[in-house]
């Protein structure tokens, strides 16, 4: 569970230990290149891989984007594992296949430390809880929001885009501190599961903001919390969990790029470079700003640091929520 504060301040580090002036890099693969994502297009994953190829021209011939959506992101991390380890096999990876993962699933196909690379962060982000039109309108407060759900068990439902993700454990978190059902229904991908919301057939998701701040706007849904440490800026009339009656209740995840183990040293470095240059172009800002997350660019080392110590804060939530996935 990254902190803001921590997310931030490796971000700074890395600028100030790596600080060298942009330029051109020369082309670091010479063969097509795929940045694995495990969620379906149009998701914030999908949307955040397409800001950076659009920016990562100097580091191979061509790049693209592999979609492989399903087991919660595990088969695009189980593929990026098997890919050759020169440079041409990214995977960009929210944390919770990363972090949470270990402690949910036995066996996993994938050992996060051993078979993957940390390249570095990408960003960092809250999540939000909208509600939908199967909610009635004049539930307008996350108070009023759980009083409806416990008056209505069989209707107190949330989706998200993967079962086993912060996501889910976010609205499983929540039914916990207010004791109240409250039904978990995975999707593959953020936008199937939007789609849902808005067409009626589920009561609330848990998301990233970006996603669905468009139909917020709209009045189609309706924001009742956000996750984070502070109120978004996009929203400043919604309030975190914590203002909300539910304080401790902070979540941010972040999104990170890998490269299977045994990637040599330099390319991972020179792909460390490519990234951050990206990160600090005007076109990747502004997507970011859009999806309402904040920049990271980290150095490998760094970012190696903050997925050993989330994998261990996560542990023990894990195992307090006695939650099991089904396969």
């Amino acid at each position: 569970m990254l902190s803001r504060r921590r997310f931030v301040a490796a971000a700074a580090g890395a600028g100030a230990s790596i600080a060298a002036p942009r330029r051109a890099h020369s082309q670091v693969v010479g063969k097509l290149t795929r940045i694995i994502v495990g969620f379906a297009p149009g998701g914030s994953s999908d949307v955040t891989a397409r800001l950076l190829v659009d920016q990562m021209r100097g580091y191979a011939s061509t790049i693209i984007i592999d979609n492989r959506p399903g087991a919660g992101g595990r088969i695009a991390v189980e593929s990026a594992k098997a890919g050759a380890p020169d440079g041409s096999v990214l995977l960009l990876s929210p944390a919770s296949m990363i972090v949470l993962y270990p402690h949910l699933y036995k066996p996993l196909g994938y050992d996060p430390v051993q078979d993957l690379i940390a390249v570095t962060t990408v960003c960092a982000f809250p999540f939000v809880l909208s509600v939908g039109p199967l909610v009635p309108r004049d539930v307008r407060t996350l108070a009023d929001f759980i009083q409806w759900c416990k008056a209505n068990p069989k209707l107190a439902s949330y989706g998200t885009s993967g079962a086993g993700s912060m996501l889910h454990f976010a609205g499983m978190m929540l039914a916990r501190a207010a004791n109240f059902d409250f039904t978990h229904v995975p999707y593959k991908g953020a936008s199937p599961a939007l789609q849902d919301l808005l067409g009626g057939q589920v009561a609330s998701t848990v998301g990233v903001l970006g996603i669905a701040l468009p139909h917020i706007q709209a009045g189609n849904l309706r924001a009742l919390a956000m996750t984070g440490a502070t109120r978004s800026s996009f929203l400043p009339d919604v309030p975190t969990l914590t203002e909300a009656g539910f304080p401790g209740l902070e979540i941010t995840e972040w999104q990170g790029l890998f490269v299977p183990a045994k990637t040599p040293p330099p390319v991972v470095h020179a792909l460390n470079r490519s990234v951050r240059d990206a990160l600090d172009t005007a076109e990747v800002k502004a997507g970011l700003i859009k999806l309402s997350f904040e920049a990271g660019g980290t150095s490998p080392e760094q970012f190696a640091d903050i997925v050993r110590a989330d994998i261990a804060r996560w542990e023990p939530i894990v195992k307090a929520s006695g939650f099991t996935p089904e396969n």
